[in-house]
């Protein structure tokens, strides 16, 4: 009767031995950097970072050689966001990615030839007006606004696609769209119109999220 403790004991050590001898502790795959602008080992036939990175490029080399746009006489204000850019296609997507990255991009290249609004912010901008005002906050340095910027024009567009399945190889193709257009937002005027188009085909397509 003695020995039961120490025999328990040691069927319990036998057993948690076991169990970590049975773990599959072997490293995975470690994580790698990939250059954005290029097609990485993970590839479908949505839109990815390097048509993202390409679409940008060109809108904003496009839209710096718009007169009405660059080449003002008074730098006009530009509202250039997601609201009214719309995914109507079949890729899962994020459309700040490409707007933000077009706004950033030509606010860089254009060195004041165009003033960006930040409507996205607007709601940012009014409470801290708001509390200027009300003397909660002090009035900063910047001279006070009688009111926020208005916009001149405004980033509209689309994206579109087209799919098509071969249900014998199980092959997919997809024919991507994307619109871009300034509006003029006092006589709704188009003044500048972009298209970046592509179409890629997979054996399987991979999950977009």
């Amino acid at each position: 009767m003695r020995r039961l403790p120490a025999l328990a004991s040691a069927l319990a050590a036998g057993l948690a031995l076991s169990a970590c001898q049975s773990v599959d502790n072997s490293a995975g795959s470690p994580s790698v950097y990939i250059d954005p602008g290029s097609v990485g080992p993970v590839k479908g036939v949505g839109i990815e970072s390097q048509d993202i990175i390409g679409m940008t490029d060109q809108m904003m080399r496009d839209m710096l050689a718009q007169p009405r746009l660059a080449n003002a006489q008074a730098a006009p204000n530009v509202i250039i966001d997601s609201e009214y850019f719309h995914n109507e296609s079949s890729s899962r997507l994020n459309k700040n990615s490409i707007t933000d990255r077009l706004r950033v991009g030509l606010n860089r290249a254009a060195a004041g030839r165009m003033q960006f609004v930040g409507r996205h912010y607007a709601d940012m901008v009014a409470k801290e007006r708001e509390l200027k005002r009300q003397g909660v906050v002090d009035k900063a340095t910047l001279p006070a606004a009688r009111a926020p910027k208005g916009g001149d024009y405004r980033l509209g567009g689309r994206i579109t696609s087209l799919d098509s399945r071969d249900p014998k190889s199980g092959m997919m193709q997809r024919y991507n769209q994307i619109v871009f257009e300034m509006v003029d937002l006092e006589s709704s005027e188009i003044v500048w119109s972009g298209i970046y188009e592509f179409a890629k085909a997979a054996q399987d397509d991979i999950i977009y999220r």
